[in-house]
């Protein structure tokens, strides 16, 4: 290594001197305190298991359906505490992992996913202002950035196709002067922003809101407690927890890459961990330095992409890029701390931001996301209806967690809805197959993903075949 190159790697290096290996939102002295672990025996009419958004949202919503409905929720940890407040805080009106995808696998029905995904985010709107959450909600929209020609081409191009089908509202094609208005980086060449579609917000507090509102709503939440087996009991379904059992007449389960208690689907998900840094807070000459005045969420348009934001007190989280599958598909705490990854994703925040050599990070921290083959989630029940589920978010679930909340409700009450009738949430995906296979799969797909990425966008013939079968990405 040449002398200038390793004096540079020795300051990014450097940067993450003081990076507390933590999440950065969770890492907040008016985190809310948990609730009590269940002992003994409950009833109800409704159990939702899991306390990040998914489980959460379906509480909420279903009091505010029947607000003489008994819900109790039961968190085998703390509310938020997994991937609901480790992600980018980026809240998506997507349903299918954005637009590309969904014209890939639904195009008869993605002008009704789009507009069922657009409601949906005004509807998490609503609430945010309805209950008070304090969150930072900014409905600022997104940025998807070129930082190579072969990709500035495909935007243009993008944009050009969205129009034709009559999906470009709200979306804007920025050359590189227009993009480097918004957000001063030489690394960018070109931009398409959503300016309607996105909403950024501080996802732990999102989570603890949300919390609060289930209990101002009457719903019992029991922290600490992990639902270990779930059977039929007489007209409904029973859960054991360490020190109790819940019966209820339906139950709802939305427990993430967390086993799920019907052992049926979990071959349909798989943990793929992701990390994040989060900065030091800019000071006023460093947010001048680049911009960024409209605060718009970012993400870059190479396979292996990195998404960036700036949080309420001007911190940039930057996070992505490495995508971790461990083998087996374990989930363990021991992969949310990666240092060889968080010295890769700093060299790539300087190499973005030069002017903002020598900040320093202050967080780094990862965590597991539910990945299934399609990138979207999927949906289905058990127990002859008694039982729903939602899965396999793939890391926008801070927006589509609530319509996969309206959807397990609405399967549970056997109700055809708008909802209910796409094939989205008919059909499931391919599941993953055993290991090693799924290993192998997974890490010949990342290594094909990276090379594209080194080579004009181009998709050798492992790519090609995924896309043929329906699975992977298609960008």
């Amino acid at each position: 290594m040449a002398p200038s190159a390793m004096s540079r790697s020795n300051n990014w290096t450097k940067s993450l001197s003081e990076a507390r290996p933590v999440p950065y939102w969770l890492d907040d002295p008016g985190k809310p305190h948990p609730e009590p672990a269940l002992t003994g025996a409950e009833t109800c009419d409704l159990l939702v298991v899991g306390g990040g958004y998914s489980g959460l949202w379906t509480a909420l919503i279903a009091k505010e359906r029947d607000s003489q409905r008994d819900v109790v929720l039961l968190e085998g940890r703390e509310a938020g505490w997994a991937a609901s407040g480790r992600n980018g805080g980026f809240c998506a009106a997507s349903l299918t992992h954005g637009l590309s995808n969904g014209l890939t696998r639904w195009p008869d029905e993605i002008h009704q996913l789009e507009e069922l995904g657009a409601r949906n985010l005004d509807e998490i709107e609503s609430a945010v202002a309805r209950y008070s959450l304090d969150c930072e909600f900014e409905r600022t929209g997104e940025i998807d950035v070129a930082t190579e020609p072969h990709q500035a081409e495909e935007l243009h191009d993008w944009h050009a196709e969205l129009e034709s089908k009559g999906l470009a509202d709200g979306t804007e094609f920025l050359d590189a002067e227009a993009v480097r208005e918004q957000v001063a980086s030489p690394t960018f060449l070109a931009g398409l922003y959503d300016s309607r579609g996105v909403a950024m917000l501080n996802p732990a507090k999102l989570a603890w809101g949300l919390k609060r509102a289930c209990l101002q709503l009457g719903v019992r939440i029991y922290e600490h407690t992990p639902a270990l087996a779930l059977k039929p009991y007489g007209a409904g379904m029973a859960v054991r927890t360490p020190y109790g059992s819940v019966r209820a007449r339906r139950v709802a389960l939305g427990t993430n890459i967390f086993p799920n208690l019907i052992k049926r689907v979990r071959s349909y998900t798989v943990p793929v961990y992701d990390y994040a840094l989060m900065t030091e807070p800019l000071s006023a000459d460093q947010l001048a330095s680049i911009g960024w005045k409209n605060r718009q969420g970012l993400g870059d348009s190479a396979n292996q992409f990195h998404y960036f934001r700036l949080s309420a007190d001007n911190r940039i989280l930057w996070g992505g890029y490495d995508a971790i599958y461990p083998y087996g598909g374990r989930v363990r705490a021991e992969y949310d701390d990666r240092p060889e990854t968080y010295a890769k994703l700093a060299e790539h925040f300087f190499t973005c931001f030069p002017q903002l050599e020598g900040l320093g990070f202050s967080h780094a921290w990862g965590g597991a996301i539910d990945t299934c083959s399609r990138f979207s989630a999927f949906f289905g029940t058990a127990h002859q209806g008694k039982v729903a589920y939602a899965a396999g978010f793939t890391g926008l679930g801070v927006g589509a967690t609530r319509f996969g909340a309206d959807v397990m409700l609405d399967l549970l009450a056997g109700e055809r809805t708008e909802r209910t009738e796409l094939e989205m949430v008919r059909r499931k995906p391919l599941p993953f197959p055993p290991e090693p296979f799924a290993w192998t799969g997974i890490a010949l797909t990342k290594w094909s993903l990276a090379r594209a990425d080194d080579h004009g966008g181009r998709r050798n013939l492992w790519l090609k075949t995924m896309d043929k079968l329906g699975l992977g990405f298609d960008s």
